[in-house]
């Protein structure tokens, strides 16, 4: 989950109310105008893509596991004797992952903020792995088809790049090879472990069609969103904590293993997106008292958005930013988020709806 316990604290106590303020506000929107339906409708079809995306990615990394298992787990055997297989199916499970892991970034703001939901960010996309953080790590387990059982491993989609593109060398096998047929071993070719990549991509699938069920059983109502709201608009910077650390920013000087494929300021696009969605869904009930303070939210939102837009098509244009650049970014986005967060929480108080724990 995120890095957002002291903020989130301090709002609670700002807005926190009885249940009856929860009853009231579930009336509320409908007399308002308000569409939780259409943030439902919205979740349901990026949780169909997600889950729809992973089965196929399983696909891929079935593949590469039968052609590993074939030559005795002999990754060098298996490069010299079916290197274009091993490319077919490595190259494939990697478009894959590249095609669905927007797609979770676009519900993220809803997955991770609505706490009903929230377990399934942390095992998909944001928890530490337990040798990281014992402590805030998704207490889960992967087992591998060898039955060797990961317990915490880290989140599934991090776990996937690291070893699909090498960027954790205990994820792969060691044995480079060629697989973007450039003439030369560069990033991500790398033959990754069979056995470790078929069984988080085997996991991914099953959390994924997980989410899917808990996503078409919740029933949206303000509380769960304007919560989705409070939490997750202020993530900024950690968001771009990470893109710093990233090869994005760092280059090979890079000590981040994740981030290393799209760009971390993509994925905040995404995320900001999908918290628009959540935005109009109950921004009628801010709008019908108070126009004023229902307009500065949403523009805050929109010149959030136009920010993060503007550094990342700099860097779509080739521009590497420098660390130091990378921690002014952070903290005016985190600013403005925080001036953001604060006129939700003010809304929500306004309204008599709760935020919940």
């Amino acid at each position: 989950m995120k890095q957002k316990t002291l903020l989130f604290t301090l709002l609670l106590a700002i807005v926190a109310l009885p249940l009856g303020g929860l009853l009231h506000a579930q009336e509320a929107t409908a007399e308002a105008g308000g569409d939780l339906a259409a943030v439902k409708t919205y979740l349901l079809e990026k949780a169909n893509s997600l889950a729809d995306g992973s089965k196929v990615l399983t696909e891929s990394t079935d593949a590469y596991y039968e052609l590993a298992e074939a030559a005795g787990f002999d990754y060098a055997a298996l490069w010299a004797a079916e290197p274009e297989a091993a490319t077919a199916a490595l190259n494939a499970a990697k478009e894959q992952w590249i095609a669905i892991s927007p797609t979770y970034e676009q519900m993220e703001g809803i997955v991770a903020g609505v706490p009903s939901l929230a377990e399934y960010d942390a095992i998909i996309d944001a928890s530490p792995s337990g040798e990281e953080d014992p402590e805030n790590a998704a207490d889960f387990s992967v087992t591998l088809p060898d039955a060797t059982v990961l317990e915490k491993p880290g989140n599934l989609f991090g776990l996937l790049e690291a070893s699909l593109w090498g960027t954790n060398p205990a994820f792969d096998s060691g044995v480079e090879a060629d697989l973007d047929a450039d003439g030369e071993i560069g990033f991500g070719d790398v033959l990754p472990d069979a056995n470790f990549v078929k069984g988080v991509a085997d996991s991914l699938a099953s959390y994924a069609a997980d989410l899917l069920v808990s996503s078409e059983a919740w029933e949206p109502n303000d509380s769960d969103a304007f919560t989705a709201l409070v939490v997750m608009v202020p993530t900024m910077s950690e968001y771009f904590g990470s893109w710093k650390t990233s090869r994005f920013v760092a280059g090979d000087e890079a000590t981040g293993q994740t981030f290393a494929v799209i760009s971390r300021l993509s994925d905040i696009n995404d995320i900001l997106t999908s918290l628009q969605v959540i935005y109009e869904g109950v921004g009628p009930l801010i709008e019908a008292e108070s126009p004023e303070q229902y307009e500065q939210i949403n523009q805050g939102l929109i010149d959030l958005n136009t920010y993060v837009l503007d550094i990342l098509e700099e860097e779509q244009g080739g521009r590497q930013f420098t660390p130091e650049e990378a921690d002014v970014f952070g903290s005016e986005a985190q600013d403005r988020a925080q001036t953001i967060t604060g006129q939700i929480a003010q809304a929500a108080a306004l309204l008599d709806i709760p935020i919940q724990e």
